[in-house]
């Protein structure tokens, strides 16, 4: 089953385009520089492995296991809020989902019911003692969506009944937990490393999804793009 979620066209108005047709008429907008750096990035992305905010109550939390996530090309981001002051907070979002596909969710149930339909295996974050250490997870044998929870009180029984797994990181000090952007950071490491150890690379999109990626990446770097190629269109129509 692929994870792979963007559909096969773009739409601009009333029209779909594909991803050549859109890549084709946008390009001209964005520069050769920054064209290679986004198709340097997208070659690095991967659907295998998407994250799971599990009602974060800091906002600079979310917005930071977001960085995290996009720095180590993981492309998918769920956020499970019970919150609705998290909707009232432009800031969560701006800027830092602007590379990733974000999911907000008001149901645990809805969110992780909807994974695993796509094929999910749930690996939830926790410190208890049927936990197995991270190292000993293989991040290549399944699609995995890790869980991070809330400051307080860790991922909720909801989501832990519902999981797979339950992983641990290791922690060699006095502390007893780490914090949640510091445990996500250092989850993406690992399991980026893992991947590349096992299989000899993380990123894995086909060649046809990193098409559609990047036509969906130059529509994200054009303002108004949507507006730009319905505009293009109809110009071609009448010459």
């Amino acid at each position: 089953m692929s994870q792979f979620p963007l559909s096969e066209t773009i739409r601009a108005g009333e029209e779909e385009l594909t991803s050549e047709e859109a890549i084709a008429m946008l390009e001209s907008r964005i520069s050769p520089e920054r064209r290679a750096r986004i198709a340097e990035v997208v070659a690095q992305r991967t659907y295998s492995i998407v994250t799971v905010c599990d009602n974060l109550y800091d906002t600079g939390n979310m917005a930071a296991v977001m960085r995290s996530a996009e720095a180590m090309g993981i492309q998918e981001f769920h956020a499970i809020n019970l919150q609705s002051k998290f909707k009232r907070s432009a800031r969560i979002t701006a800027g830092a989902d602007k590379w990733l596909d974000f999911h907000m969710w008001r149901k645990r149930k809805t969110c992780v019911e909807h994974l695993k339909e796509r094929g999910y295996r749930i690996v939830a974050t926790q410190l208890s003692e049927d936990c197995v250490e991270i190292g000993e997870l293989d991040f290549t044998e399944a699609p995995t969506a890790i869980v991070f929870g809330n400051e307080r009180d860790g991922v909720s029984e909801e989501v832990l009944e519902a999981s797979d797994v339950r992983c641990i990181l290791p922690m060699l000090g006095f502390a007893e937990s780490y914090n949640i952007s510091v445990a996500a950071a250092l989850s993406f490491y690992h399991i980026r490393q893992d991947r590349i150890s096992r299989q000899g690379f993380h990123g894995d999109l086909s060649e046809r999804e990193r098409l559609r990626l990047l036509a969906d990446y130059y529509m994200r770097s054009v303002d108004r793009s949507e507006i730009v190629l319905e505009s293009l269109l109809k110009r071609h129509a009448t010459t």
